[in-house]
């Protein structure tokens, strides 16, 4: 009987390290399938890019204040969706925090001083996701002040990792896990008939595991100040910007979420961390199948209720 491997493939797509790795008894067959996948996060990434003047995200921004924009309906759910998230975080999530994220803070330069905390302030005001209008009827986004930005990079990989995962079951894949940089999902078992094993990467050392999830049929997203961040006078900065603030998270170095689809551990993963350890935890643990654990700056470990984690 022939035996069945993990045949793997490394791809950059949407600014993130994809890893796809699916289970099969022939290599060609799965290296078919895998590019099947990668086909489709390359479709999500071009709908979704703010990198491209025709892409539907930044046709939405560049008629900020002026008019509607008609969307496919795959973008209109996914908008509709995350403004859902925003009500249940209380506005923590939210997608137009894209009218701040590169003008205050880049963190793909070496910024040498901190933004000018008037001007942050008065840049606030575009990010509320009460300010994202849809209409059902005729499938439109509207952002109702001029210089308004909405982007999907807290929603975005998530998405496109639970759209691979989809192409792959269709076409028979069995078992697999499809990794965006640590945002991945996972379905079916191991050759050897177990399930997958998910290495939990240090707080401090990006190269070192220190514990494991062993996981099916389950998501994982993570978000943290381990691998874009400024350092300015000697403090830490996280790139991820609190929407109420304007200003980056402090406090935590690290949120991971376990849920059953990668849509919404990518999407809650933001929120915790700038709800902070109390507030985060007691939101997670009103929500049925997700679970989180946090690490402060002092490298202490929280956990949800019923997540039992050493």
């Amino acid at each position: 009987m022939e035996a069945k491997n993990v045949y793997k493939k490394k791809i950059l797509l949407m600014g993130s390290n994809f890893e796809i790795s699916i289970v099969a008894l022939d290599e060609a067959w799965a290296f078919e399938k895998i590019d099947l996948a990668v086909k489709e996060i390359q479709r999500i990434e071009a709908l979704l890019t703010t990198y491209n003047d025709l892409s539907e995200t930044n046709r939405i921004n560049q008629a900020a204040g002026n008019k509607p924009v008609k969307v496919s309906q795959e973008t209109f759910l996914l908008i509709q969706r995350s403004l859902r998230i925003s009500e249940i975080t209380q506005g923590a999530f939210d997608i137009s925090y894209g009218s701040v994220d590169q003008s205050l803070w880049n963190f793909d330069t070496a910024m040498k001083s901190l933004p000018d905390t008037a001007m942050a302030k008065r840049m606030l005001k575009l990010i509320n996701y009460r300010n994202i209008e849809l209409n059902e009827l005729n499938c439109t986004v509207f952002l109702k002040m001029k210089g308004m930005r909405i982007g999907f990079g807290g929603i975005g990989k998530g998405y496109a990792v639970e759209r691979a995962k989809y192409i792959l079951k269709r076409e028979s894949v069995e078992g697999g896990i499809v990794n965006a940089s640590g945002d991945l999902t996972t379905w079916g078992l191991q050759p050897d008939g177990t399930n997958w094993t998910i290495g939990i990467v240090h707080p401090n050392f990006s190269n070192t595991i220190f514990s494991n999830l062993n996981v099916t049929n389950m998501a994982v997203a993570t978000s943290g100040n381990h691998e874009k961040f400024i350092t300015v006078k000697g403090k830490k900065y996280s790139h991820t910007i609190n929407p109420k603030t304007g200003l980056p998270v402090r406090g935590l170095k690290r949120v991971t979420i376990i849920s059953p689809n990668a849509e919404i551990a990518d999407a809650m993963a933001t929120p915790v961390t700038i709800m902070g350890i109390e507030a985060g935890l007691a939101m997670i643990n009103q929500i049925k199948q997700i679970e989180a654990i946090i690490i402060d700056d002092n490298d202490k470990i929280y956990t949800s209720s019923n997540l039992n984690f050493k």
